[in-house]
């Protein structure tokens, strides 16, 4: 007997389609980061949450290229919150909304059902990030709860600033 796993189709907004990503999309997400501000990581790191992460992972496309992408996951010991580890968006579709609308389908997700929380850390220079979460919590009518998380003399050398821990919740779903 074959047993085949359902999926739903990518989900399109204007001419953005937004979908699971696949480790063909590393790459490009790789990519999209090199040619922006981005803490720049590993093209693995890419890969491998494309292959292990992709249900609390978006990438947004146009023309089947990638012009965004979300990488998150959820913690083992916080079942109930997702952890986003980076937004990026291509410099053609800034000022779109494309970060904000990536984080509603990253949390509209299955894989993020039982979620009530998001999290991410957000360094204090960083204010288009602490926009973009504060803006989560306004659309959902909650909290926005900012913490100290990595002091900045656990970074090697001088370049890295401390992380704010950005807690965005509870979420009514």
């Amino acid at each position: 007997m074959n047993s085949q796993i359902a999926t739903a189709p990518p989900r399109t907004l204007d001419t953005v389609t937004f979908e699971k990503p696949s480790v063909e999309d590393g790459a490009a997400m790789w990519e999209l980061v090199n040619n922006s501000t981005l803490d720049t990581n590993s093209p693995y790191k890419y890969i491998m949450m494309c292959e292990f992460f992709a249900e609390t992972c978006v990438v947004a496309k146009e023309n089947n290229k990638v012009v965004g992408f979300v990488t998150a996951f959820i913690p083992p010991e916080r079942q109930d919150a997702v952890f986003v580890w980076q937004i990026g968006v291509d410099s053609s579709q800034r000022g779109k909304g494309l970060a904000s609308r990536l984080l509603e389908e990253l949390i509209n997700r299955e894989g993020c059902s039982n979620v009530r929380y998001v999290e991410a850390t957000v360094t204090p220079s960083n204010k288009a990030s602490q926009s973009l979460f504060r803006k989560l919590a306004r659309t959902h009518h909650t909290k926005c709860k900012v913490t100290e998380c990595f002091s900045k003399d656990l970074f090697p050398g001088d370049e890295h600033e401390e992380e704010l821990n950005f807690r965005i919740g509870p979420l009514k779903k």
